[in-house]
């Protein structure tokens, strides 16, 4: 089974419980000694075994590798990954059924994370995210009033567009920002409206 580790918690001793986003679940298992293992660390992508607990107890894991990719070594790839994929169990923990969607974009944005900008790819995945989950809120219209929208919008958490007084936020160009949900492209983007989208990104997906 191969999936990403989405999170870590101490058990007794050195064992851990080890959340994990495979194709199609979002799962905990138990691993013994895990607290020894290096290759068990948030936003890794693993290859592993399961087997039933005797106790009925949740799966344990066994037989680890990590399958590496070559920016795991870069402090600041990795923690702008790990910020970004922190994200995903707290919203997906409630459903029921998890389709491929969410591992195959963890994936192919983590092929390219040392390839282009790490803020921009989390920016564009984000807004991938909201637009397959039919949650891109670009009707032009003001998501706390509901008056019209000017030329500069303010961004709630998901991306909602507001006017900027409403919810006191930094104020960003309307044409662009509804250019990136149409386009799902950071390219035409600066780097401190980047800054400013990537802060909004971590309060949650």
């Amino acid at each position: 089974m191969r999936g990403f580790v989405l999170n870590i918690k101490k058990a007794k001793n050195e064992d851990i419980i080890v959340t994990v986003l495979d194709n199609n679940t979002l799962s905990n298992y138990w691993r013994f000694f895990g607290a020894r293992h290096s290759i068990l660390q948030i936003g890794n992508l693993i290859d592993f075994e399961v087997s039933e607990s005797k106790n009925n107890f949740m799966p344990n894991m066994r037989s680890l590798s990590h399958l590496s990719f070559s920016w795991i070594f870069s402090n600041n790839h990795l923690l702008i990954w790990q910020n970004f994929i922190k994200l995903f169990e707290a919203h997906l923990k409630d459903t029921i059924e998890i389709d491929n969607f969410y591992f195959n974009l963890l994936l192919e944005i983590a092929k390219k994370w040392d390839k282009q900008n790490p803020k921009r790819l989390a920016v564009e995945a984000y807004i991938s995210l909201l637009s397959h989950e039919g949650r891109l809120y670009d009707n032009g219209f003001c998501y706390v009033c509901e008056e019209v929208l000017d030329k500069e919008v303010g961004l709630m958490r998901a991306f909602l567009p507001t006017h900027p007084a409403c919810i006191y936020a930094h104020s960003l160009d309307k044409e662009e920002i509804f250019k990136l949900f149409n386009t799902q492209s950071t390219i035409h983007l600066n780097d401190a409206t980047i800054e400013q989208l990537y802060l909004i990104l971590l309060k949650g997906l």
